[in-house]
């Protein structure tokens, strides 16, 4: 049975367009942007082996979520251990102290799972599981503080938050949010399709782009009730039929780089922190101009230093490549670059910056890059990973 979700649950579809737009005042020093590019990689020198777990669909091969072990001098990867007894585990998420991992299971009946991390072996030991309140569950976030899971329902169009105890299991959900509207596409855009959910630096709002609606939504995040409930700036309108999907920020947290599945495309968005408010800057192209083939968007990440951000392709294939501009946001694209595989769903990129691992989930290969970091370029590096799958890439730093 699924469960029921809080009463009344506050929706989305009734404020008026919000006016980011206008450029109020960003602060002077805005909050450091809250990063997860290798959970723990900032409270301590940088480590050069991480764990590396890997999300799959399980339809085929796969038996369920794979660890791996990750040699950052070497950008090769090692097998260690996989756990079964989950269903297309395509999202797993590491909890910031790195003692927690988090799954969703994306079937109609959404659930989520949780794990104890084996930090000497990195092995994972189920803990318990609970129902996502929707269908399809397809992302999750964990707080700073590790007192709330939320997450995102694709299927049903809606976000969801549940406590965490003290051991790391879960609670059932406290907080709820159903999305409601449509937009132009005559087949993904006939309802909602809440796709990610994220956290900012203050552990205060919470950032959900819808694809269905086009729409990327901001929810005040109340760790005292563990609910949610629209912003004073509830949303912001990204183009018709684009389809937003993830997104990411610079480190600096002034700007935001959304990834639009449908389009092909990635909006750049200033961010007000002082507001919580966006205003679109620009939105370019991630497949080259020739090319005229069926391709949707997936997955994004701007590296530690800030300078780039990178987006992939599925159809075509490929990370595209861009150079921020630190003063104003803007992209300039470096092109595009092979991922040597089909359907490149997820990346990672390490927290030095130096590699960015693509999944490859319609040929089952992990291909590791080296990151340029003068230039932003990808270059292969040789290293391809047989993975049966693979969908998400989270990497821990092992403590020596």
């Amino acid at each position: 049975m699924t469960p029921r979700p809080p009463s009344s649950p506050p929706s989305c579809t009734t404020p008026s367009r919000p006016s980011p737009m206008a450029s109020p005042q960003a602060s002077a020093t805005p909050p450091r942007w809250r990063r997860d590019k290798g959970v723990g990689s900032e409270d301590g020198p940088m480590s050069n082996q991480y764990y590396a777990f890997i999300g799959t669909y399980t339809t085929g091969a796969s038996e369920g979520i794979y660890t791996y072990r990750f040699d950052a001098a070497t950008g090769e990867l090692e097998r260690l251990s996989v756990i079964g007894g989950i269903s297309n585990p395509s999202w797993v998420e590491v909890s910031p102290s790195g003692r927690n991992l988090y799954a969703v299971g994306e079937e109609s009946h959404g659930v989520i799972k949780a794990y104890a991390i084996d930090s000497d072996t990195g092995a994972l030991t189920y803990l318990n599981e609970q129902l996502t309140g929707g269908e399809v569950p397809c992302h999750i976030s964990v707080d700073a503080t590790e007192t709330y899971v939320l997450l995102a329902n694709y299927g049903s169009g809606s976000v969801a938050m549940l406590p965490i105890e003290a051991d790391g299991s879960l609670a059932p959900l406290t907080g709820f949010v159903q999305h409601e509207g449509t937009s132009i596409h005559p087949v993904r855009q006939l309802g909602p399709h809440a796709h990610s959910i994220i956290l900012d630096a203050t552990n205060s709002l919470a950032f959900s782009p819808d694809l269905g609606i086009d729409k990327l939504l901001v929810y005040d995040l109340d760790l005292e009730s563990g609910t949610l409930a629209p912003h004073h700036v509830p949303w912001v309108r990204t183009p018709a039929g684009a389809g937003p999907r993830h997104f990411d920020f610079q480190p600096n947290g002034q700007f935001a780089y959304l990834i639009n599945e449908l389009a092909s495309s990635i909006t750049v968005l200033r961010y007000f922190a002082e507001q919580g408010a966006f205003g679109e800057v620009e939105t370019v192209s991630t497949l080259p101009d020739d090319f005229d083939g069926e391709s949707t968007c997936a997955d994004i990440h701007v590296t530690p230093s800030g300078k780039f951000v990178y987006g992939s392709n599925r159809g075509h294939d490929s990370i595209a490549m861009f150079a921020i501009d630190e003063a104003t946001g803007r992209l300039t694209s470096l092109g595009n670059e092979s991922t040597q595989g089909r359907t490149p769903r997820n990346f990672a990129i390490d927290p030095s910056g130096t590699w960015l691992l693509a999944a490859n989930q319609d040929t089952s290969t992990i291909v590791t890059f080296r990151i340029n970091q003068q230039t932003g370029h990808l270059h292969p590096t040789g290293h391809i990973t047989q993975i049966p799958n693979p969908v998400c890439i989270k990497l821990l730093p092992i403590q020596s």
